[in-house]
């Protein structure tokens, strides 16, 4: 399969995503410039949820740009993690509206953990894909894939999940800052990547 034609498909959904994100971003009632204040939980949430898109798409860049080849497995689980990102925008919505309720939260960090579960699938069928090769070894060292691929996605998860019962903002603030980590620290060669 043509991989500039799924990166081109992909981009396009993660620019909808993002239009469609900020687009819940409703205007203040009032010209002064104390009734943004109202939308101040809305702003953080669509705040966690660009950076989410923009360090996703930094590291689904580096993966495609190093992978050889786009097989058919490796389309479907890219639209299946483009479906469950294509859920961030409800959930930041909800969650930004209702930031210390926890239904919303727990909706977000179930869309976030599908995300994540998603994004492993792709690597791991990327690795198979080039299995054997430097490619595989390049992918299996990306610091999100070693994350989820081992016990801390699932206790992370778990923990917040818990955390999130008792303070429900902590969603947020907890993606937040695994967000800032996986910004702060992607793989050695990924600003050099050209293709």
């Amino acid at each position: 399969m043509n991989r500039a034609r799924v990166e081109a498909f992909t981009d396009a959904v993660v620019a909808i995503i993002m239009t469609i994100m900020v687009l819940e971003f409703k205007v203040p009632e009032s010209p002064r410039l104390t009734a943004i204040l109202a939308e101040l939980p809305y702003l953080f949430a669509y705040l966690v949820s660009f950076l989410f898109i923009g360090v996703a798409w930094y590291n689904h860049h580096y993966m495609f740009a190093r992978a050889q080849r786009i097989s058919k497995r490796v389309y479907w689980v890219n639209n299946f993690w483009l479906f469950t990102m294509s859920l961030l925008p409800v959930a930041t919505a909800w969650a930004g509206e209702y930031l210390s309720a926890r239904g919303p939260e727990f909706f977000y960090l179930m869309v976030f953990f599908a995300w994540s579960v998603a994004y492993w699938g792709l690597t791991r069928a990327l690795i198979a894909d080039h299995r054997g090769t430097p490619v595989a070894a390049q992918l299996a060292s990306m610091p999100p894939y070693r994350f989820m691929n081992s016990w801390r996605l699932l206790t992370f998860t778990l923990v917040l999940a818990v955390v999130v019962y008792f303070y429900p903002p902590a969603c947020l603030i907890a993606t937040l800052g695994e967000l800032i980590y996986m910004a702060l620290h992607t793989t050695a060669d990924s600003d050099r990547v050209v293709a």
